[in-house]
Order: structure tokens, then C-alpha cells, then sequence
């Protein structure tokens, strides 16, 4: 078998620009060759040479990182943008792995949550339903909104959305919220559409204040008066109230969470993780 042999110098520091210059190139001709090397497995008969070959580049390559431990660093700030890709790929990576160990829990201790009553984005009968704990205030839970509006439109019939608000304690967040639940109460098919507009007009609403709540809930066919005494009633508290219990009892300490049937999902995932959370629930459902 035909192997790229780069003769590596022996030790001694890094002088200067042309001895770094000429281990930069022996150590890539290595990197080359061992890639080469591996590449090519299953394709040459001699695999005992195979072996010997890739060994000895491994060899080679490690004498020349230990002699000159600041090759590493040279390499990584040079790649910075690479190592970075590869940083965040292992970074989904570690959470999809999480996530996979935290959803087999899942699938033996269902949850319960109560959506009684509560208005439903999508096809009632849908076999897989995603209870969204969120806040409009949170821009984690902003993104995630519009992953789940795409996600429905790709699992359209078979995914259906509750939404759970769980607002801060400030004024602006608590507003948003029941105003989210008096809409839902009086008219969920509309409710839905002014659930959108809060959560992607809500600057509007920091900069005009119940002028834009009147103008959004006149143009969506909302009495205002009614919308704005439904929003103040018992029965809207008491639904924040049930909400924020019902998150503690399932663990929630903040927004956004999502209940994938029974699989809990943390934060605002990648739509790829989502994808993996809505097929493993339609795969337990058809169990």
C-alpha cells in the first residue's frame, strides 16, 4: 500500500517563523496522510500493513503535538470558526443525547396535564399534543414559538398546540398573559390569532399600551370592553394560578417548557430536536 511519508523534525522549540513554517507543513502532511489512510479502510487486502501505517502517522503526529504543545493553540485560533461549528454540533449533540436518556423516563411516568376547557391550535383528535409553558416577555420562548409554527405545518393533523402562559411578576408580562387567556375564553378560533399578534407585535404594545390592545382586539371582531373585563375576572387568575401549579408539580422552573405528549422538552431547541420529540411520541402513540 502506497503511503504519504513526511519526514517529521525531531524536537527543539519554535524558533522561528521557517522552523514553524516547516512543522506546519510535516504535521498537515501527516494529518493528510493519516486521513488517506482511514479513508481507505476495507479497500486494501493488507490490513496488517494497513495498521502498522496508520500507527505510526498517529505516532508521529502526537510526537510532534507533545514536542510542541503550541501547535494546538496555533491551530485552533486559525480554525476558530470550524472549532466553533464543531463545538455547537457537540453541544446538540450532548442535548439530543440527554433528552433521548430524560424522554425513555418520560414514556414510563406520564404527566397529566389539564387542558380541559382550554382552546386547541390544530386538529382536536390529533394523536400528538405539545402544551407549551411560555411566556410572552421571554425571547427564548419567542423563537421556540416560531419553530412549533413551522413544526405544525409539517405535522399538520397530527400535532395540536395548548398554551399554558407562565408569566414574571412584572406588570407588562402579567398583562400579556391574561389578556392571551381572556381571548382564548371568549373566542378560542380568534384567540389564536390575537395569541400571535402579542407574541409578534408585543413591541407595540410596550410603545402604545391598551390603544394597541383595542385597536388588535376590534380588528380581530373582540368587544374591547368585554375583552378587558374577562382579562381582569377570577376565572382568568384562577387559570394563571392552576398553570403555575401545575408546572411546579411537573418540575418547570422557567419558560420556555414544552409537554410533547408526555416527553418533556427544555428550552428553545433546535427544530431538529423538536422533530426527534414529536416522532418518538407519535412512536409510543402507535404502540
Amino acid at each position: 500500500m502506497n503511503v504519504f511519508h513526511c519526514p517529521l523534525p525531531g524536537s527543539g522549540a519554535l524558533a522561528s517563523s521557517p522552523l514553524r513554517g516547516n512543522i506546519f507543513r510535516s504535521l498537515g502532511c501527516a494529518l493528510a496522510a493519516l486521513c488517506l489512510v482511514l479513508c481507505m479502510d476495507g479497500q486494501n487486502p493488507a490490513h496488517g500493513a494497513k495498521a502498522a501505517d496508520t500507527a505510526m502517522l498517529r505516532e508521529q503526529i502526537r510526537q510532534v503535538l507533545r514536542e510542541n504543545p503550541e501547535l494546538v493553540l496555533d491551530i485552533l485560533k486559525e480554525n476558530s470558526e470550524f472549532v466553533l461549528e464543531v463545538a455547537q454540533q457537540g453541544n446538540i449533540l450532548r442535548k439530543r443525547k440527554a433528552m433521548l436518556a430524560q424522554w425513555e423516563y418520560d414514556a414510563k411516568n406520564p404527566k397529566d396535564p389539564n387542558i380541559e376547557g382550554r382552546a386547541v391550535r390544530g386538529n382536536p383528535a390529533a394523536p400528538v399534543t405539545i402544551v407549551s409553558y411560555s411566556d410572552f416577555t421571554c425571547p427564548y420562548c419567542l423563537a421556540a414559538e416560531k419553530t412549533i409554527s413551522q413544526l405544525m405545518q409539517k405535522y399538520q393533523g397530527n400535532v395540536r398546540l395548548v398554551f399554558k402562559p407562565l408569566p414574571k411578576d412584572d406588570p407588562f408580562s402579567q398583562s400579556l398573559a391574561k389578556y392571551s387567556l381572556a381571548a382564548f375564553n371568549l373566542d378560542p378560533e380568534k384567540g389564536w390569532e390575537f395569541f400571535d399578534v402579542l407574541f409578534f407585535e408585543q413591541e407595540r404594545f410596550e410603545r402604545e399600551g391598551e390603544n394597541f390592545l383595542r385597536e388588535t382586539a376590534t380588528r380581530l371582531g373582540y368587544d374591547f370592553k368585554k375583552l378587558k373585563s374577562e382579562a381582569g375576572s377570577q376565572r382568568v387568575q384562577d387559570q394563571l394560578n392552576e398553570d403555575r401549579k401545575e408546572a411546579d408539580g411537573f418540575g418547570i422552573s422557567g419558560t420556555p417548557y414544552f409537554l410533547v405528549n408526555d416527553l418533556m422538552v427544555r428550552g428553545a431547541v433546535s427544530k431538529d430536536l423538536f422533530e426527534d420529540a414529536i416522532e418518538k411520541a407519535l412512536e409510543l402513540k402507535a404502540r
